[in-house]
């Protein structure tokens, strides 16, 4: 029987990368990469020639059962995402329950997220909190913000910049002006910033500033 492998990459600064996480790269038979051009500039800096095949949210579904097939034929597999690690808001999930399913050993190596980061540097209570990714685009948003106006633990989102000045104004209307948030983007790269104060106050700087870059939030629960 084979072996998943999911490996964390790094989120922006290449030096994040474990040197575990390379060992088993050169090691593995193939390497599942959500999009292969972006992987391959990461295994061509790391000097890895382990073949690549692309493994993404369009195609998972349908290349479960034959990559369950190759595992069992005693292939080795290591499944990463663009950025950061795999089945966290990335393709990892599907592969991982069949695996689990058909007695298939899963092993996940530590490394990047950009979610741990961005909680603890917000300043906001860490000993519990929620992970939500990112929100619903249309169905079931409204709800799930309604749900999370309720929520007392910190909530972490993941945002993208062209759809940060809505997520932000729907806090407005949705957790208050004044509560609290920690914005942190780029993280691990050279533009790295985080910006803190009332949701009222991030809204404001962000609508004067155009958001550029990926987003974290980080949200205080209702006290």
């Amino acid at each position: 029987m084979g072996k998943l492998f999911l490996v964390p990459t790094p989120i922006g600064n290449l030096e994040d990368i474990t040197l575990r996480a390379i060992k088993v790269l050169k090691e593995v038979d193939l390497i599942l990469a959500e999009d292969t051009r972006t992987s391959g500039k990461l295994l061509k800096h790391f000097e890895i020639p382990t073949p690549l095949r692309s493994h993404h949210m369009h195609n998972e579904h349908k290349q479960v059962e034959s990559l369950v097939q190759k595992l069992k034929g005693e292939v080795t597999l290591a499944l990463i995402s663009d950025a950061g690690t795999p089945a966290i808001s990335d393709p990892g999930f599907l592969l991982t329950r069949a695996c689990v399913q058909n007695g298939i050993e899963v092993e996940c190596l530590p490394g990047a997220t950009a979610l741990v980061p961005a909680l603890v540097n917000s300043g906001l209570p860490n000993d519990r909190f929620v992970f939500e990714g990112f929100l619903p685009i249309k169905k079931g948003r409204q709800t799930r913000l309604k749900q999370l106006a309720e929520e007392s633990r910190t909530m972490v989102f993941y945002e993208s910049p062209h759809k940060l000045i809505k997520t932000l104004t729907q806090f407005v209307e949705y957790f208050g002006e004044d509560r609290p948030v920690s914005i942190s983007r780029e993280l691990t790269k050279m533009y790295e910033e985080t910006v803190r104060g009332t949701v009222a106050e991030v809204l404001e700087h962000f609508t004067a500033k155009p958001p550029k870059g990926e987003f974290v939030i980080v949200v205080g629960g209702m006290p």
